[in-house]
């Protein structure tokens, strides 16, 4: 057991700020250093005294030559970066410090969670039967504002190796010397590396910047992480438990189409190429490892049997190897691996075999073979080395496939409406698809699905939006033929108004033969999640659609958008269409004998569905979890979540303990308060007043979309060379064409963030009067759904900053008499959403809860206020006319740094 001394996030990031001082001053010049260290001290003096530092820096800063201000901002950029990398390396060890106390498991672990559920009297043959069964989807998605460059991060790592090393006990002062030289050289090489890109992200950068978190993350954590949890079911609940396999792995990279027109056949096609290579490449390098380790002599041993055959099979004639049948055995394995990736991916990511043999014909055959030589090895006893060396191995190959991960494939309704009308209209079957209503729309539809002819005709020149789609779904059906079904298993359909809307896409998956997968519908709008109950028990009337999910298991997919719906009605209208739609939904699928799977599509920020993954689980409406659950992880919280091992499986932890508490609390526990009828009276009333309370500013203000669009930098967004996607559906510029992302990350730069919390505080106060302040708390203390609601706001709003917002306001509002009077109405319902979190959690402190994300706002915030001041001082300069290449790259660097202080983007 190795301790580690006691400094702490502070001392880091002190001497984190000292070395990037002194990097600075060599860099860049004293006169440059006085500078930075001047607007360093007036920004935590404004804070600890608190008097105001915007004043003082805006007398500081707006005049700078640009070229200082180019030094300042990437100064307290990487200042930033650098106070979130030791807060990072903190997390870590705290955990490691938690378990070298011999604490017993993590608490929110999932070992902890079985522990936990054993002793509450919930029998354990059914929290066993439920680990069998559990399973836990995260998808990995792009992210049209992703600001951290793949450099950048690679970096960061080994700064925070450094300091991971730097914090042990053991090491001597001349260590501890040397490990700082060394952090000055890499806060050196950051000083001299470029922030932005210079040009934006492409689809498959995209892909190869996500292909990183498996090599340096999840083929190593996965298998860990399911390896423990089997080994503490066993212990707690039942022997026979064995290889739980409880985490799998989607994406969207590559097949999401949704106003993304980069993303075509050829862009699938290549997805599914780098992912499957990247598969093959671990799988490969694992075997040939084993072949390596694995040297037991049959001379001192005995194996089975089976793993004699398996080694004569390999044809491996080599005398070095002539008794150590292990080595032959894996030799062989890895011959037929190798066969297999040349056969699937036309390559060979790995070593020569030294010999043909033939391809695997399923992945099942390949963990067959392990699973030989994991059994022999236990037969002469070496459990301990199948448990270390072999399980990881056959763990993979499960959980990865030949194919990496699921590739959902996304595209929104009115495209697929649009090729469907085309494809009826070239077939001859109908003129006017686009014309029908809702009822003859279905009758068509199935009867075309239900034609054994082919409809669509290869020789018809199509429009290039329908060729392009049919080009979309034949490379999905190749892929599907290469690697199996587990390789493109969901078809998503964005803005879902109907049951025509899924038929569409059944009808389109048909054509290309793949018509066993499952098709989702995306329901992302107020209107559209209070129609989702209905729309899925139109379909599951449907007896031909019933038949469908027959032969899938009766499972019907159905996916929540976190994102439009808080754009669309505000932040409690969201969350509680949210938690109201999944009920009714599970209770349809319970009508009908179907069994449902939610897919949540939820962001980085509160704004966007965020906050503490496992709080956010168990807040979900009882019965609706169900021991499956899939999760979008946006692309700013990608790298944050899974570019480390520790992280990596903390997270991952952290969603399998809170599906399994779920799933077993909806069957013993009860209902949330927010499901009787008086709680949910009280929910509505609120959550109707909040909605009205946002659209009335929002969308009924006609001056509003000018105000949002000359405070905020929401125009200049897509000037970074950031992701893909477009950051808007259409050239519009009215807000319900703006994507969800830029509208959260525009307002979070001001730092208002107003889809986190607007509408809230002033909906509580009206409806108090009502039915009084009481019964609005016996909600809150009743219900986890209210709680999570409440406490994510509290995290939202101890990010806000008025001060901030006014000098955005004051400096960049077109209308500025109009500007006063949104923000006077936004300073009232933010005093209340601040009085009504203290009413309600019996706390002065918005954190209370949450001291380490306090200590966080403590460290890093002051040195974003200078950054705020140089943003607006940029665009003044750019809307003034002075389109300056330094002055946009100064702002582009606002951008990313301000993004980065905040830990998210959108």
């Amino acid at each position: 057991m190795v301790a580690h001394d006691a400094n702490t996030t502070s001392d880091d990031i002190r001497l984190l700020g000292k070395l990037l001082g002194d990097v600075v001053r060599e860099q860049a010049g004293d006169d440059t250093f006085n500078l930075v260290e001047n607007v360093r001290r007036l920004a935590v003096d404004g804070r600890r005294a608190d008097f105001s530092s915007v004043e003082n820096l805006t007398t500081e800063l707006q005049s700078i030559d640009i070229d200082d201000a180019l030094h300042v901002i990437r100064a307290f950029g990487w200042l930033a970066l650098l106070a979130n990398t030791a807060e990072d390396v903190h997390a870590e060890r705290r955990r490691r410090s938690h378990l070298d106390a011999g604490d017993g498991h993590r608490p929110g672990s999932t070992a902890s969670a079985i522990e936990r559920l054993a002793s509450s009297g919930i029998p354990r043959q059914e929290i066993a039967s439920l680990l069998n069964t559990l399973s836990v989807t995260p998808v990995l998605t792009a992210h049209p504002t992703e600001v951290r460059r793949q450099t950048v991060l690679d970096v960061v790592d080994r700064i925070a190796n450094l300091l991971d090393r730097r914090s042990f006990r053991s090491e001597s002062p001349s260590v501890v010397a040397e490990v700082d030289d060394t952090l000055r050289l890499e806060i050196l090489t950051l000083w001299q590396t470029a922030v932005l890109r210079l040009s934006k992200l492409r689809v498959r950068d995209e892909i190869n910047e996500t292909l990183r978190h498996y090599r340096s993350s999840l083929f190593e954590v996965i298998p860990a992480l399911q390896a423990e949890v089997t080994a503490v079911a066993k212990a707690t609940l039942d022997p026979s438990v064995d290889s739980l396999h409880l985490v799998n792995m989607g994406s969207w990279i590559g097949g999401d189409r949704d106003g993304n027109p980069f993303v075509t056949a050829d862009v699938l096609r290549l997805a599914v190429q780098a992912n499957a290579s990247e598969a093959f490449a671990h799988h490969l390098a694992a075997v040939w490892q084993l072949s390596r380790d694995l040297s037991m002599s049959a001379r001192l041993v005995q194996p089975t049997n089976e793993l004699i055959a398996l080694a004569e099979r390999a044809q491996d004639d080599s005398v070095f190897r002539a008794d150590e049948p292990y080595r032959r055995a894996l030799k062989g394995m890895y011959a037929r691996l190798a066969a297999t990736s040349q056969l699937l991916i036309d390559d060979i990511p790995g070593n020569a075999p030294h010999t043909e043999l033939p391809a695997y014909e399923q992945v099942g055959e390949c963990i067959a073979d392990l699973t030989v030589v994991s059994e022999s090895l236990r037969s002469h006893g070496a459990d301990q080395i199948a448990d270390a060396k072999v399980e990881p191995v056959r763990a993979a190959l499960t959980t990865f496939g030949w194919h990496l991960c699921s590739l959902d494939l996304r595209q929104n309704s009115a495209v697929n409406e649009r090729v469907v009308d085309e494809l009826l209209r070239a077939s001859g079957i109908c003129d006017d698809y686009l014309g029908l209503g809702e009822a003859d729309r279905v009758e068509l539809l199935l009867s075309a699905i239900e034609s054994p002819e082919a409809l669509h005709d290869v020789q018809h020149r199509y429009s290039d939006e329908a060729a392009g789609e049919f080009d979309v779904y034949f490379a999905a059906a190749d892929a599907v033929r290469r690697f199996g079904a587990d390789v493109i298993r969901h078809l998503i359909i964005s803005m879902a108004k109907s049951a025509s809307d899924v038929l569409e896409v059944l009808l389109l998956a048909c054509e290309a033969g793949i018509g066993d997968v499952d098709i989702v519908p995306l329901f992302e709008t107020i209107d559209d999640l209070q129609n989702a109950p209905r729309i899925v028990d139109d379909l599951a009337r449907i007896p031909w659609y019933r038949h469908h999910l027959g032969q899938r298991g009766g499972v019907q997919e159905v996916m929540v958008g976190y994102s439009d719906s808080n754009k669309d009605g505000g932040y409690l209208r969201s969350q509680w269409s949210l938690f109201t739609a999944q009920h009714e939904i599970a209770e349809v699928a319970d009508r009908h004998g179907l069994v449902l799977r939610l897919f949540h599509g939820r962001g980085g920020t509160v704004g966007r569905g965020g906050g503490p993954a496992h709080d956010a689980i168990l807040a979900q409406p009882p019965g609706s979890v169900r021991g499956a659950i899939r999760i979008t992880e946006q692309g700013e919280m990608v790298a944050a979540k899974y570019s480390r091992p520790v992280t990596a499986y903390r997270n991952l932890d952290t969603l399998v303990a809170a599906t399994l508490i779920s799933s077993l609390r909806d069957a013993h526990d009860g209902n949330d308060v927010a499901e009787t009828p008086h709680g949910r009276a009280v929910i509505d009333a609120v959550a109707a007043s909040a909605m009205s309370n946002y659209r009335s500013l929002v969308y009924d203000d006609p001056k509003f979309t000018s105000f949002f669009r000359s405070v905020t930098p929401v125009g200049e967004i897509s000037s970074l060379n950031v992701g893909s996607r477009p950051a808007s559906r259409t050239a519009s510029n009215r807000i319900e064409d703006l994507r969800a992302i830029p509208w959260v990350f525009a307002w979070s730069q001001c730092r208002l963030s107003i889809p986190g919390w607007f509408g809230v505080g002033s909906a509580l106060t009206e409806v108090s009067t009502d039915v009084g302040v009481d019964a609005i708390t016996a909600v809150y203390e009743g219900s986890p759904f209210f709680r999570s609601v409440v406490s994510n706001m509290a995290m939202v709003l101890a990010k806000v900053d008025l001060e901030i917002a006014d000098h955005y306001v004051t400096n960049l509002a077109a209308d500025i008499e109009h500007a006063r009077d949104v923000m006077a109405r936004l300073r009232d319902d933010h005093r209340d959403a601040l009085r009504w979190v203290s009413v309600l959690t019996g706390s002065e402190d918005l954190l209370g809860d949450n001291p380490v994300l306090a200590r966080s706002i403590e460290n890093r915030f002051p040195y974003l206020d200078p950054l705020h001041v140089l943003q607006v001082e940029m665009l003044q300069r750019l809307r003034a006319g002075h389109d300056d290449e330094l002055v946009r790259r100064g702002l582009q660097l606002t951008l990313n740094a301000i993004a980065t202080g905040l830990r998210n983007s959108g």
